[in-house]
């Protein structure tokens, strides 16, 4: 039996290969994104703790803690405003990269069930092909016999 080649078999391979591609981009920009919230959750929670901190101290000693705070707290705030903006901006590509992932796994998955429906049509035809080779020889077989 003839062994099954398809046409498009190189373009499947093209388009797995661009599929694993994206996922591992979309992988490391979530990487990037989880690391961007964990800085900015820190830096929030650091802020919480001076303010716990400050609160807890008797008003003589908290005037200077709060002139430092407040000098500290507009760096930081500036800061903050930074990691969120750099959160949005990665949340914006990661669902920009999930869509070109579905998009191309969409387009992987329509070749493949074409290659399925092509080796399911092959076979039929090898099948077709045999039975006829079938045929004759048992039509050669049972002349030769009926001549003997």
């Amino acid at each position: 039996m003839k062994r099954f080649v398809w046409r498009l078999q190189r373009v499947l391979d093209i388009k797995k290969k661009e599929e694993q591609k994206k996922r591992s981009e979309l992988l490391k920009l979530m990487e990037k994104l989880a690391q961007t919230r964990g800085e900015l959750l820190t830096r929030q929670k650091m802020l919480e703790v001076i303010i716990e901190g400050l609160s807890g101290e008797n008003p003589k000693k908290r005037l200077g803690g709060q002139e430092f705070f407040l000098r500290y707290s507009a760096a930081s705030d500036e800061q903050i405003k930074k990691l969120k903006e750099k959160t949005n901006k990665l949340e914006s590509q990661q669902k920009e990269k999930i869509a070109e992932v579905l998009e191309v796994r969409r387009f992987k998955e329509g070749l493949e069930r074409l290659r399925v429906e092509a080796k399911a049509q092959f076979i039929k035809e090898q099948e077709k092909i045999e039975q006829k080779e079938l045929d004759e020889g048992a039509t050669v077989s049972f002349v030769r016999k009926a001549r003997n």
